[in-house]
């Protein structure tokens, strides 16, 4: 949930200037205490430490081909929830949130216009097989970013996660494949640039 919010405030990044997160530690916050005790990461940090460390440049404008679920309040809601920011030193992310919560998606993305064998491929995910999983005491590493394999460019495209580490195991039908066609940088005369804070 918290990786969809980030996303969401990058994607508005030309309305939205500022985010504040209001409790940073214990009860609902990034990092949790014990009195006289230790401190560790709680789930909800990691999302907030990559959007830190990579969401900063230019965000890019995805138009996103997904498997949709239905909802009686929204209608019909994307399963692929993401954006892609472009960094100065020409770094590119990708921010993705798969929101069903019983298969995983397979991600391809046009990446011709920015020469993707230029640089290193990693993918990292943050998943867990109980959605409710949370870093407690006793467990204080049990839900981090884990490095994924398989993840390749071929041709300018980009092709990956069809089982994130720590998913749950597949449904007997095979993932839906969403397409991100190629990546476009949001108009000049409109300009989505999020700013290090």
């Amino acid at each position: 949930m918290v990786g969809s919010l980030l996303i969401t405030l990058l994607r508005h990044c030309d309305r939205v200037t500022a985010a504040c997160l209001a409790q940073l530690v214990n009860v609902i916050a990034p990092i949790m205490t014990e009195p006289d005790g230790p401190a560790w990461r709680q789930t909800i940090f990691h999302p907030f430490a990559d959007a830190a460390r990579h969401g900063h440049g230019q965000v890019l404008r995805l138009a996103l081909d997904s498997p949709v679920h239905d909802t009686a309040r929204y209608g019909e809601v994307p399963l692929l929830h993401a954006t892609a920011v472009q960094q100065e030193d020409g770094t590119l992310t990708v921010f993705a949130v798969n929101r069903d919560s019983t298969r995983p998606l397979e991600l391809t993305a046009d990446l011709r216009a920015f020469n993707p064998m230029a640089g290193q491929v990693t993918h990292t995910a943050l998943a867990d097989p109980d959605r409710h999983a949370a870093n407690t005491l006793q467990h204080q590493d049990r839900v981090t970013p884990k490095p994924v394999t398989g993840t390749v460019t071929d041709g300018g495209r980009l092709s990956a996660c069809r089982r994130c580490p720590g998913t749950p195991s597949p449904s007997r039908s095979p993932p839906e494949r969403p397409q991100v066609p190629p990546l476009d940088p949001v108009p000049p005369h409109n300009p989505r640039t999020s700013k290090e804070r």
